[in-house]
């Protein structure tokens, strides 16, 4: 299913997100401001973007593999959320997990956006629920091999 996303550049040096190769699942983001984040340190960096999602929508804003296999640089918050009726600019979360600084670069790629469907769910409270083969089985419990 193809949906409409709607973007609007609010910094001239925004640059409209961007699918690289057909078939991937996110769109680039790109920095709209030059930033240095210091190892172990987190910083806001400014998209210079607002987006109108598709009604049943979000944006979800993952790290790029790149990033953070040559320089430790990822999105803290991973996945972050867009939620449809944000009209705010988008933001993304970096930390620099790395030992030297990073520097971001005006249109540089930092992150990535999928747009994914959102389930709508009615909440029912009930005084039972019913069993499940793996019951109440947390972390671990399936084995590591």
């Amino acid at each position: 299913m193809a949906y409409n996303l709607k973007v609007k550049l609010i910094n001239e040096d925004a640059k409209l997100p961007f699918q690289a190769n057909p078939g991937d699942a996110g769109l680039d983001l790109f920095a709209a401001e030059e930033k240095l984040i210091k190892p172990g340190e987190a910083e806001l960096i400014s998209t210079g973007i607002i987006i109108e999602l598709p009604e049943g929508t979000e944006a979800q804003v993952r790290p790029r593999s790149g990033l953070a296999l040559k320089h430790s640089v990822t999105v803290l918050n991973s996945p972050g959320t867009i939620d449809e009726g944000y009209r705010g600019e988008i933001k993304v979360i970096l930390i620099n997990h790395g030992k030297k600084d990073f520097k971001i670069e005006k249109q540089m790629r930092i992150a990535q956006m999928v747009i994914a469907p959102v389930a709508r769910v009615h909440i029912a409270q009930v005084e039972e629920l019913s069993d499940s083969k793996r019951g109440a089985g947390g972390f671990g419990s399936s084995g590591v091999k």
